[in-house]
């Protein structure tokens, strides 16, 4: 596939789709017809639309449709439409309702098998503007409104929200975005993939404005740092816009930060749980020595990790009661019509633990072996969001956002407790010894993120809205503990491979970043069969990022000379008594410097022309980035270096949508991107794992061009519900790939390991409701289902000079042509919801998320001029199940308790290699990681005042 030429891979790629079509037709129509029944259901229903009095034909959306004297309702949407359906023949009176209008009330009557059609206008109030009391409030980022926003949105974009990711019992952004199609996570590597594309290929955002990674080793932040407290909404636009940064293949998540509800909120939360292999632990769970040293979820610690060599111990910790617990506030008003504050604040405390397999292979034979790899890890996460909103007019609106997180996450990995462990070229068989290994760290990231937006109506048809961050971050791990010793009944030995066996380190990451738009949106002859809008503005962003690590080393003068009573109390032998008498010597690493800075300015403009039944949607964005990293690390002969990127490109866009009717949309995009380096994976610096595998930049990395085609049908039965059908098709020039580097053990880095790899698939999504009971206690049972289908492939290239010379090559094991890094074949996400709306609201819903094996590492070679038989294969991640279950009961108007399972089935996660011995032949597949991570049951209480 990655041979055959570009100018007949369209054809193929649409045989291709043809084919997988094919294996999904049956439930696409289940779907369809599922969806077609939702139509029938409109015999004995209400049907209508609300409108503004004083503005003819503009629409109310977000009002309340009430039947009188009972609790059955609707709300209208965008449009101001409305259905009522599944009603008994009758008389009813329908109470119309908006804030700001004056409340109507309308007798109907609905006949056997008969649908009432009602065109209602409202008339503006003022009294109602003044009512001090406002008992229903519309959201805009409920399930109705959001797939409102999607059918009018002009690029393909699909968002869930805080009522929804509620329902679903979601805790955090990154499993809010596993529930959209043709997104899954990595157990693995912790990474979101959308459409198979994976951490280098996102770009994410705040309220629009670029965020800090938190994390040294990706380029997004960690979204398990955003817990649903915060977040309004989160969303994946799919398709590339030219006012987004062009650095992106797959898509931009862009998070909503909360905002105030309604006139005013108070409301308390307390929630408790616990991790089935945590408590499983019971006594026995650890936490490091850093424990003692954390107050209220910040590290207080005051010595340096050369002064904590014996000034701390050595040995881990124990939790006493590794229970889950969270607790969180959220208040908010609004003064007069003007001006609102918005608070939410939470902190919450989690445990988990894991233990499995480690191996790794060298050359097809094994090197490392681990049968009792676990790890501890004990997770406090605070939270505080604040929010001022101030309406200087009707035309013109400020807000201000303030953002701190502080993560604190305490883990202990330790393997080889049971003898078993062995860790290639420590100590011979013949010496009896097996290894044990233990890594205690402590990482803390605080972000500080501050915004301040305007939007601001200069004319009826010229809208200007700007924005400005600050973001600082700081990523720290001040005191990393490192134990290797060898071991036997009889004897345990501190290790004596290098002098930094026995270590503390630390390392540290200060992130600085300003950023910002501004958009003014311009529209002409504006009416209901024709529109034109232009669209112009620019964006900036500068980060800078200061980066260090140091190592300190315990290294025994003479071998035995000092042998431990346990491996549990090897602190008894690391002492300045010991230093002193010459037994033991420190030594020291020099600092491991970078200095990094990103310089993004960027100038864009886009025309939708709107034209009955059409909207064609032309942008481009002229981009300019300035990469420059300068480095001083050890493993790089010299220390010193350097490297300076600039990539000046145009990115154009093009998005066409066809409104068949109101309820069928059609919609074709294409675009041309780009995938930058990021710091990380261009300095040379290594990163070393709790396993001991490394991972390190490449300064020859170059940036990859992609380019984007996506088709799409959309089908919105009723406000609620939603078919869709889309293909998509992306060719990365260059790809960026982690590669299991050569003739290093253990060590990986980033190459453009080929000339261009291909994506394409099929998604399909529906959201229906399967039964609809409208009585005095009305019941809803809910179906949501998205699949993805996809292929992939890039090429493995051979690099030669410009004489032709052979330099290296990325093929092994005969193969030309191998899987994109993370892409699964099959990802699919359903969900099956129950909901009441009486007095007393009840939820229940089931959720389940599968993705296949996806590419972890890609393989190498070991021996560039025999890499048929010298070779490391590809490790894989093998698929699995993750099963949430969520109830919520509400009890009068305060009280909310909640029930929720994750990870109920408690499936193994597994990485694979398969292994060919020339001593054998033969290939057989071993696992190389395994573990499981437990389920997490909790119940929480929330008062609402």
């Amino acid at each position: 596939m990655g041979n055959t030429d570009f100018t007949l891979r369209p054809l193929f790629c649409a045989m291709e789709l043809i084919n997988g079509m094919k294996k999904i037709l049956f439930v696409a129509f289940l779907l369809v017809t599922s969806a077609i029944q939702a139509q029938q259901d409109l015999e004995d229903a209400i049907i209508g639309q609300l409108t503004d009095k004083d503005v003819p034909g503009e629409p109310l959306p977000f009002a309340n449709v009430v039947i009188k004297g009972t609790s059955i309702g609707t709300m209208t949407d965008f449009d101001g439409m409305f259905i009522l359906n599944n009603l008994s023949p009758g008389n009813y009176i329908l109470v119309f309702s908006f804030v700001g209008y004056e409340t109507l009330e309308i007798p109907v009557t609905v006949g056997p098998e008969k649908t009432q059609e009602l065109q209602i206008e409202l008339r503006p109030s003022a009294a109602a503007l003044n009512e001090i009391l406002i008992t229903t409030v519309s959201r805009n980022d409920s399930e109705i409104a959001l797939l409102l926003k999607q059918k009018e949105a002009i690029t393909i974009k699909e968002s869930i929200g805080a009522p929804e990711l509620s329902k679903l019992g979601v805790s955090d952004a990154a499993s809010a975005t596993s529930k959209i199609s043709g997104v899954s996570n990595s157990e693995a590597s912790g990474t979101v993939f959308v459409r198979g594309l994976g951490d280098r290929y996102l770009h994410t955002t705040l309220n629009g404005l670029p965020i800090p990674s938190d994390d040294v080793e990706r380029k997004n932040i960690d979204l398990g740092l955003f817990s649903t407290d915060i977040m309004q909404s989160v969303g994946i636009t799919k398709t590339y816009s030219p006012e987004f940064s062009a650095d992106q293949a797959s898509g931009t998540i862009d998070i909503s930060s909360r905002e105030l509800i309604g006139a005013e909120e108070l409301s308390l939360g307390f929630k408790l749980g616990f991790n089935t292999n945590a408590i499983g632990q019971n006594e026995n769970f650890k936490t490091s020595a850093n424990a003692d040293d954390v107050i209220f979820g910040f590290y207080s610690g005051d010595l340096s990790s050369e002064q904590a060599l014996t000034q701390q111990t050595w040995n881990t910790q124990r939790a006493d009661f590794p229970f889950n617990s969270e607790f969180s506030i959220t208040a908010g008003k609004r003064f007069g019509e003007k001006f609102e504050i918005f608070f939410t604040g939470a902190q919450s405390t989690s445990f988990s633990s894991s233990k499995g397999v480690f191996r790794e292979f060298r050359r097809n034979y094994i090197q490392d072996s681990i049968t009792d790899a676990e790890n501890f890890s004990k997770t406090i996460n605070t939270t505080g969001l604040l929010n001022f909103g101030y309406k200087i007019n009707d035309k013109n609106e400020l807000r201000a956002t303030s953002l701190f997180i502080n993560k604190l996450q305490d883990e202990v990995f330790e393997g080889g407790r049971n003898g078993e462990a062995s860790i290639f070229e420590e100590t011979e068989p013949a010496e009896g010894f097996s290894q044990f290994i233990r890594d205690q760290n402590i990482k803390q990231t605080q972000l500080w993120v501050n915004q301040l937006s305007g939007t601001h109506q200069i004319t009826e048809n010229n809208e200007l809205n700007w924005a400005f961050g600050s973001n600082i971050l700081s990523a720290d791990e001040p005191n990393r503990i490192r134990n290797e010793v060898n071991f036997n009944d009889d004897l345990v030995q501190l290790g004596r491979t290098g002098g930094f066996q026995q270590r503390k380190s630390a390392q540290i990451i200060e992130d600085q970043e300003f950023n910002g738009f501004i958009t003014d949106r311009i529209s002409f002859f504006k009416n209901e069969k024709r529109l034109l809008d232009v669209s112009f503005g620019g964006n900036f962003r500068n980060k800078e990022r200061d980066f260090a690590s140091q190592f300190f080393g315990l290294e025994e003068i003479t071998i035995n000379s000092l042998n431990p009573s346990s491996i549990d109390d090897l602190s008894e032998v690391f002492t300045q008594e010991n230093i002193d008498n010459g037994l033991l010597k420190v030594n020291v690493l020099e600092k491991d410097r970078y200095f990094a800075e990103l310089n993004s300015v960027a100038a864009f403009a886009s025309v939708n022309f709107h034209l009955e039944k059409f909207d064609f949607n032309f942008g481009a964005r002229f981009q300019t980035d300035e990469l420059n990293v300068h480095y001083d690390v050890g493993n790089v002969p010299g220390r010193i270096g350097s490297a300076e990127k600039k990539y000046e490109n145009i990115y154009p866009s093009l998005n066409i949508k066809y409104e068949l009717n109101d309820k069928n949309n059609f919609r074709l995009a294409a675009s041309k991107t780009v995938t930058l380096p990021e710091f990380k994976e261009v300095s040379p610096f290594e990163y070393v794992s709790q396993t001991g595998q490394i991972t390190r930049g490449n300064p020859n990395l170059e940036a990859s061009n992609n380019y984007n085609f996506d088709v799409k049908w959309e089908f919105f039965p009723t406000s609620k519900q939603l078919v869709s059908l889309t293909g998509f098709y992306k060719q990365i020039q260059d790809p960026i790939n982690k590669v299991q580097d050569r003739g290093s053990a253990g060590i990986y880095s980033y190459f453009n390991s080929g000339e261009k790899a291909e994506i394409y698939g099929i998604e399909i999504e529906t959201k229906v409701n399967l039964l609809s009971i409208q009585n005095e206690a009305p019941i809803d049972l809910d179906f949501g289902f998205n699949a993805s289908r996809m292929w992939h492939s890039q090429d493995l290239k051979v690099e030669r000079n410009s004489e032709g010379d052979f330099i290296r090559t990325f093929r092994y094991k005969g193969l030309t042509e191998t899987g994109l890094q993370g892409a699964s074949d099959w990802i699919s996400n359903a969900s099956l919801n129950l909901e009441t709306d009486s007095e007393n609201e009840f939820m229940a819903s089931l959720i389940a998320n599968y993705a296949s094996d996806k590419i972890y590492a890609l393989g190498a070679p070991e021996i560039q001029t025999q890499s048929e038989t010298f070779y490391n294969d590809a490790i894989v991640e093998q698929g699995f199940v993750q099963l949430d279950m969520v109830l919520s009961q509400n009890i009068g108007d305060h009280w909310n308790f909640k029930l929720s399972g994750k990870n109920l089935l408690n499936p193994e996660i597994k990485r694979t290699q398969k292994i060919k011995p020339s001593t054998t032949g033969i290939e057989r597949t071993e696992t190389v990681r395994s573990y499981t991570k437990g389920a997490v049951i909790s119940f929480g209480v929330n008062y609402n005042f």
